[in-house]
């Protein structure tokens, strides 16, 4: 049923619709009309959501910043995830991971040519030179955050420094196209065409996601080049990942037989950051 001019916003403000969101949905309306795509209400935060999910970043922000103190050479993948496992509880949040989709750890470790998803283990013992992704979703008060960082194990190559740095400067160069009002895919093409100039690639087979009271929720954000000229609009409210995987060799992938687990199908390294980030009325925020 169509909202009326005098009902309560869709937003959740309390204001009448005509006062509140009315002229913004008109605005949708006209790019609309210019080919663009526009997110279902549903999916845009208000203040309450914004200030869960900011609040569940917290955690999930000091979480990465703790878990550095202990990687180094001779410890496990299963070490990391009980220092997030406990960190996460002593901090009244919820590990996501956990039990999503049978997934039975409570982060995610992908160490040198593992893309995503790799699965803490007591028999993964990281060795000087390995680079290795920490990937954290905290659950705080029903709101997600999502965020992950690169790591250095003891000292490790030029190449797999160059990587690294790399890979987070095309989180930069993706952040740096969220402005309200212009396209998604913005996002994707700056990625890929900064990850080309390096000779990487950049994976095409996942990509960032919303987030918000669901672990993945739309959109989805591709982070390589896509033709469509429009596509979906981006609108203040909307809360998101950008997360590139960015690769050596091969933008391809192959998976191993747990469900999870995803490599380089060539055997080279991979590396990966990402946050979870607001659409503002300026361009974005930092939330995780």
């Amino acid at each position: 049923m169509k909202i009326q001019a005098n009902d309560p916003c869709w937003c959740g403000s309390g204001e009448k619709y005509k006062k509140c969101h009315k002229e913004f949905d008109l605005s949708l309306i006209n790019y609309q009309k210019e080919g663009f795509s526009i997110i279902p209400h549903k999916f845009l935060k208000n203040s309450t959501d914004i200030e869960g999910i900011r609040k569940s970043g917290l955690i999930t922000r000091a979480i990465l910043d703790e878990v550095k103190s202990i990687i180094k050479p001779g410890i496990s993948t299963e070490d990391i995830n009980t220092f997030v496992h406990n960190y996460t509880l002593d901090n009244g949040a919820i590990p996501a991971p956990l039990h999503y989709k049978k997934f039975p750890k409570s982060c995610c470790t992908s160490v040198n040519e593992c893309i995503c998803h790799g699965i803490p283990s007591p028999k993964h013992i990281l060795k000087d030179g390995d680079i290795i992704n920490v990937d954290i979703t905290s659950i705080l008060n029903g709101y997600h955050s999502d965020s992950s960082r690169m790591y250095a194990v003891g000292e490790i190559s030029e190449s797999r420094q160059k990587l690294v740095d790399v890979a987070k400067e095309c989180l930069m160069v993706g952040l740096n196209q969220v402005k309200p009002f212009t396209r998604l895919n913005n996002i994707g093409d700056a990625i890929e065409e900064y990850a080309k100039s390096f000779n990487y690639s950049v994976v095409r087979d996942l990509c960032g996601h919303g987030i918000g009271k669901q672990f993945h929720e739309e959109p989805e954000v591709v982070h390589y080049s896509q033709k469509t000229k429009k596509g979906l609009l981006l609108i203040p409210g909307m809360v998101f990942t950008i997360e590139p995987m960015i690769n050596e060799g091969t933008y391809k992938c192959k998976y191993l037989n747990d469900g999870w687990t995803v490599l380089t199908s060539d055997g080279k390294m991979s590396a990966q950051w990402e946050h979870t980030i607001l659409v503002t009325e300026n361009g974005y925020e930092i939330l995780a």
